[in-house]
């Protein structure tokens, strides 16, 4: 596929076998108030019917890309999506969880308003009651709003291209991958607008561990 335009943001949506979640995600980003985009949606082997109901969005939406492999986990998927990404920003989107309908907007405009920022994160919301565990102490929990959460990374495509990605850790990928940005590059953490919804599915990893 050619793509006619370079889009602003390229959204990169790691699966395996949610077909009963993914649907929610894919429509969210389809009706953001933001049109510039791309959706890498990255099939990490699933063996559910993943495969053909991403089909169906691909016919009716050519801002939809799908690329799959087999079993590697979520910082392997996410950095093909990177590899693949042609927008001025790579953003990302968890398959159990799902935008509002400014996010991508309201994370656009603080970008271009402070083009000194590489990174940004946080700014979500979904169910208030969820512990996990602590990736610098496993026997503690802590609330989730004191985690990093990959999902609202929003940053300039350089920024993950020269960090190499993220790196196959057994635990938060994304916190170690924070940690790194930090020593390198202009990054914030926010708190509003607080316009991506976090649902944990069954299948989690912060639910399992």
């Amino acid at each position: 596929m050619i793509f006619s335009q370079q889009p602003d943001i390229s959204i990169i949506l790691p699966t395996f076998n949610r077909a009963r979640q993914i649907s929610t995600a894919i429509d969210s980003v389809i009706t953001q108030t933001f049109s510039s985009w791309e959706l890498i949606i990255v099939d990490d082997g699933s063996t559910d019917n993943t495969c053909s109901l991403v089909s169906d969005y691909i016919a009716i939406d050519d801002r939809i890309r799908y690329m799959k492999h087999s079993n590697r986990l979520p910082a392997m998927s996410r950095n093909a999506g990177i590899q693949a990404a042609m927008g001025r920003y790579i953003t990302f989107l968890d398959s159990d969880d799902y935008y509002l309908e400014d996010h991508l907007l309201s994370r656009f405009g603080m970008m271009e308003k402070n083009p000194s920022t590489d990174l940004l994160a946080g700014g979500f919301t979904g169910d208030n009651d969820i512990y996990v565990r602590d990736c610098r102490n496993m026997e503690k929990l802590i609330h989730i709003s004191q985690c990093i959460l990959c999902g609202t990374f929003f940053g300039k495509r350089s920024l993950f291209i020269e960090m190499e990605g993220f790196k196959p850790v057994d635990y938060a990928e994304d916190a170690e991958f924070w940690e790194r940005a930090s020593s390198r590059y202009r990054i914030i953490r926010i708190t509003e607008p607080a316009t991506y919804v976090y649902q944990r599915a069954n299948d989690s990893i912060t639910r399992n561990r």
